[in-house]
This record gives structure tokens, sequence and C-alpha cells, in this order.
């Protein structure tokens, strides 16, 4: 598809007039090249806080879970600091709402990793009561009950959130959404899981807490130091504004924000905010920033929606940014039919990617505010990190390179692994190892660990930059910290020894999805 090919029919007026520009080149200089001077004092209290979306919430494989090896987490454990990093836990059988991994594991442990065609029956009536015993320990048993939040989370990351949730969301609003469950043999996915999850990150143990915003927990963080300290917070680290424009490839349908994009349930039927609602939404998230005491700020961009494996292209793209269609990745290229088969076109995807070029010069546009206003804020380009990253879009197609693209240099401990991870849909060899994939996990939007470490490390690295200290075991200053990649290469199932049953045609995550249309439920983030 020519990048000057016409945008589809009702794309916004701000879209088209911005697709006369070229695609936006990521910014590598986190300080945009503006020099800051601040005063240190005392080491704030709380060395970092993170307000962000699933990204920064550790989400993987369809559910939040391991939080202890979420981005904030792992940067945590290499501050030396993770003892007394508050974050929230979630228990259950693979937390919140449907873990993908461990439901293909307990399909792979009774069936083998190629269950026989007579085996389908009882392979769906053992899907169906894994899904029934999650469903029935969040909504009727011990993860019913909102956890006690006794004190104020530093990890402040809901799955789920957009820019207007951020803002507006509290304890009392997600405690009143949660309605009486009804066990429901066809859908089994919890019901109004993202506010149950959100109730475990909320302050909620007193009146005035119930009232409180994720913004408004971050402030009496800030707020909290000690009379010598210039900060209560050390580090504050935004990472939001994926979910308004994700939607459009978990769900494979673009809908543009309307007038009431403000409105927290008209809202719910967008899947991309024109770019003039970002920005009024954007603003008033630097607004709130701004009203944080923190020593550092890190603002994140917005990735791509086309680089994620969860929407697979389909065609000839030879040369060019997009493929003609972008479907399910389970979806035969053979025997796709764009009536029959769900997709964007590449048309699309190249519209919302337009927006999210604007989203970002927005963030972007904050950042250099901010530090031109003496603030020492930075910039950390996910979008131009998973742009090095995208296996498709550019490493396996040289003529398709910007001219300033290069491949990001993976860690040693990744480069050395066999295959090497790449950004491509995860899938098993067959023998107990991988044969693609490997930075991002099963629901084909989330990082594996390994994946999250890669940005965790951009965030040490702009930290460390900043004069933050990361300390060694025995209180030593590390003079050139980064991230451990052994211990997370140890820690990632997914990256070691992945669920054999993905074979190379994804075939038992088509099934899934057909049957128990898993993916359109766990990918609509709560909503």
């Amino acid at each position: 598809m020519s990048a000057t090919r016409p945008l589809p029919e009702g794309t916004p007026p701000d879209v088209v007039a911005r697709a006369t520009h070229p695609p936006r080149v990521p910014e590598f200089d986190p300080a945009l090249g503006i020099d800051v001077h601040i005063e240190r004092r005392a080491t704030p209290r709380h060395r970092l806080v993170a307000i962000g979306d699933s990204l920064l919430q550790g989400f993987q494989s369809g559910a939040v879970f391991h939080t202890d090896l979420s981005v904030p987490a792992i940067v945590a454990y290499e501050l030396g600091v993770l003892p007394t990093f508050r974050y929230p836990r979630f228990g259950g059988p693979g937390g919140l709402p449907l873990n993908v991994e461990v439901l293909l594991r307990r399909l792979e442990d009774r069936y083998g990793a190629h269950p026989r065609p007579w085996q389908i029956p009882a392979a769906l009536f053992t899907a169906r009561g894994f899904m029934d015993e999650v469903e029935d320990y969040w909504e009727r048993g011990p993860g019913a009950e909102p956890p006690v939040v006794g004190g104020y989370n530093h990890n402040l990351s809901c799955y789920g959130w957009d820019l207007r949730d951020a803002l507006g969301k509290t304890a009392a609003i997600c405690a009143a959404a949660l309605e009486t469950p009804v066990d429901n043999l066809l859908d089994q996915i919890v019901q109004n899981n993202g506010d149950r999850a959100a109730l475990h990150v909320y302050p909620h143990w007193a009146p005035p807490q119930t009232a409180m915003t994720l913004f408004d927990a971050a402030t009496a963080l800030g707020d909290d130091r000690d009379d010598d300290a210039d900060a209560g917070i050390e580090t504050l680290v935004v990472f939001l504004g994926s979910n308004n424009a994700l939607r459009s490839v978990t769900e494979l349908k673009v809908e543009w924000s309307g007038p009431d994009f403000r409105d927290p349930d008209a809202k719910n039927a967008y899947t991309v905010w024109r770019p003039e609602h970002f920005d009024v939404e954007y603003a008033e998230v630097v607004g709130a920033v701004r009203a944080v005491s923190a020593r550092h700020v890190v603002l994140c961009t917005v990735p791509h929606v086309t680089i994620a494996p969860i929407a697979r292209g389909i065609g000839d793209k030879s040369g060019t940014r997009y493929f003609p269609y972008y479907t399910r990745p389970w979806v035969d290229e053979r025997r796709f039919d764009a009536v029959r088969d769900e997709h964007i076109t590449g048309a699309q995807a190249r519209a919302v990617d337009i927006a999210i070029d604007h989203y970002n010069e927005t963030i972007t546009a904050a950042v250099a505010d901010a530090r031109r206003d003496g603030l020492d804020w930075y910039l950390l380009d996910t979008a131009g990190l998973l742009e090095r990253l995208a296996s498709r879009r550019y490493i396996h197609d040289v003529n398709a390179r910007p001219d300033w693209w290069e491949p990001y240099p993976l860690p040693p401990e990744l480069a050395a692994l066999q295959p090497v991870p790449d950004t491509r849909f995860l899938t098993a060899d067959g023998d107990g190892g991988r044969r693609t994939g490997g930075l991002f996990s099963l629901d084909g939007v989330h990082p594996t660990t390994v994946g999250y470490g890669i940005l965790a490390r951009e965030l040490v690295r702009i930290m460390a930059a900043a004069g933050v200290e990361f300390r060694g075991p025995n209180g030593a200053v590390r003079a050139d910290p980064s991230v451990d990649f052994e211990r997370l290469v140890r820690l990632d199932t997914l990256v070691r020894t992945p669920p054999q049953n993905i074979d190379s045609t994804l075939s038992v995550l088509g099934w899934a999805d057909e049957a128990l249309d898993v993916f359109r439920r766990i990918l609509h983030f709560g909503v």
C-alpha cells in the first residue's frame, strides 16, 4: 500500500491534515536537547511512583498476575527498594481476568501438545471448567472482597484505563460499578474485572481516600516528604494514552471519538480518539502531573498499534509500512477472506498510526514545555523503541525502513537466546522451546517478562542520566546501572518453556477464540 493512498472515508479532518506530513521521527534524546538545573537536597522518601495502564501494571497473557515483574517493580529491584515498593497483588488461578498461559498449560497437561479431533469436546469442557473456576474465585470466592489497601501504592497503574479513567475514576466509582455477579455459562469472564482489579490499586481505607483519583494518590505521596527534601517522589513515571487507540486492533474496529468523548459511559463506544480530543484530555493529565511534587518526571509515548502481533498483517507490503489487511494472528493467510474474516485495512491502520503520531507530538511538547519551565521532565519514546524492534514492519523488509531507523541492540542475555526473541506472535517448536516471538506474551498485546525488562532498561538509563542513584546489595552506588536480564530470563516461562500446544499455525488459540470468545473478552480490558 502506497503511503499516499487515500485514507478511508470518515477519517477525521485533523487526521487527514496530519497525513500530508511525513511520519513522526522518534526522539532519541530524553531531555530533548533542553538543559535543566534543579536543586537536589535529601533523597525523597518515595524513590519511584508510576501512573499508567496495563503496560505498567504488569498485564501479561490476558491477566494481571505477576505484578512483582512489572516495569516499575523491575526498576525498583534495580534501585534496591523492591522490599519497600508498594504494588498490588493478584491471587487466584492466574490473576484477572483470564490467564491464557495457565489455560493452555492445563489443556497441554491433559491433552498433550496436539489434541486429537475426538478430544476437542473434552478440551472445551476443560477450558470452560477453568474459566468457571476463575469466575467463581473473583465473583463469589476469596477474590470477591476488595483487599485492604493500607497505604498509597507506588505502582498506581490500572489495566484498561484511558486518559479519562485515570483522571476521573476513584475507588468509590469502581466499587459502585460492581454488579451482583451471575454465574453465566455463556459469559465466563469475570464481570467488571477492570473495576475489581482497580480496587487493589486505589486507596480506600477512609472516605477521603475513596474519592481520590490516581493523580490524587500520587500527589499525596509527593506531599509526604521530609523538611529538608525538595520533593516527596524522586521519579514519577507516567505511561497513559495507549488505550485511547489500542482497541482499534484488539477489536479490529475503528470508531473515532465523538463530542461526548469525556463522558465515562459514552466513550466506551470509541476505539480511537481524534487528535483534538486526545489533546484536551492530555492537557488535563499534564496539569495533574505538574501538581505532583516529584524531582524527576518521565512521560512515555504511545506505541503504534500495528507492531503488537495481535493484529497480523496479511498480503504483500514490500517496501511500505503497512500490509493491505490486519486480522487475527491465527488466520491462515492463504484462506483469508476480507468478507468473512474480521480485519481492518492497511489504510485504516495508517489513519490510526497518524493519530498516534499526533498524540506523541503532544506528549513530546509537554516534556519540552516543562523543561523550558525548569522542571526535570524526560521523554521515553516507547513508540520509537518498538519501531526499532518491529520484525515484520522493518527488520524483515529492508526497503520499508525510514532513514532514521536502526535495529534496537538487544541485551546480550537476550541476543544469546536461540531463537533470538522478536515481535512476532509466540509459537512453540514442538520440542519444548520457541519457534517465533518472545517479546510479546500470549495475548499478542502485552510484553513477556523480558519484554518488560527492555522497557525497564530504558527507564533505568533515563533515571541514571538524571542523577538517580542505583545501589548494589552492599549499598555502594552502581557506576553503570542496568537490568539483570539473567534473572528475568530465569523467571520468564514463555521465553524458556512456552506451552507446546501453540504450534506454528496458532490453531489452539484460534480454536479458543472461536469456541470461547476468549480474546475479544479479555482484550476489552474491563470496559
